[in-house]
């Protein structure tokens, strides 16, 4: 164990992660109302991330996307989310997960679109140099040394 890192915690000990989103506008208002507790970097991880996320009523959890090289998962803890895939639209309840295969273009997020919040796990690994496509919106991001660079799809910056 690394120096000042916790053994164990409590999720909600937490504080949620000051800066709500990376995305630019006009993004950054469609995620309003989502908070995540960045679990994974209370504990030191570097090969893979995990969030404790709330989306509160109307919220979404990203916009539609899918990953080249990374790896997501989610686990439904609280509420009712749906899940929007390239199939279409699932409604999740607790104890369900879905898992999104890096390359495999099933772009994926999540709506609360009830009346309470949803709580969720997601876990996802931290491959550099990831590349994200999002096929309903105007928006290509590339990862670049652990940070996120956002841009047109015609390849001009936000």
């Amino acid at each position: 164990m690394e120096p000042g890192l916790p053994t164990a915690l409590l999720a909600t000990d937490v504080a949620p992660r000051a800066k709500a989103t990376n995305y630019p506008e006009p993004f950054a208002s469609r995620v309003a109302g989502r908070r995540k507790r960045v679990l994974g970097n209370a504990f030191g991880l570097r090969n893979y991330g995990v969030n404790h996320s709330t989306l509160s009523p109307g919220a979404l959890s990203s916009m539609r996307h899918a990953h080249e090289k990374q790896d997501e998962f989610i686990y439904v803890l609280r509420g009712r989310p749906s899940l929007y895939t390239n199939e279409g639209k699932t409604v999740l309840a607790p104890g369900m997960c879905a898992g999104f295969r890096a390359g495999s273009g099933n772009a994926h997020h999540l709506v609360n679109e009830t009346e309470e919040d949803v709580e969720y796990l997601e876990i996802g690994d931290r491959t550099p140099n990831d590349v994200v496509t999002y096929p309903d919106d105007d928006l290509a991001v590339t990862t670049v040394d652990g940070g996120f660079r956002f841009m047109h799809k015609d390849g001009t910056p936000y």
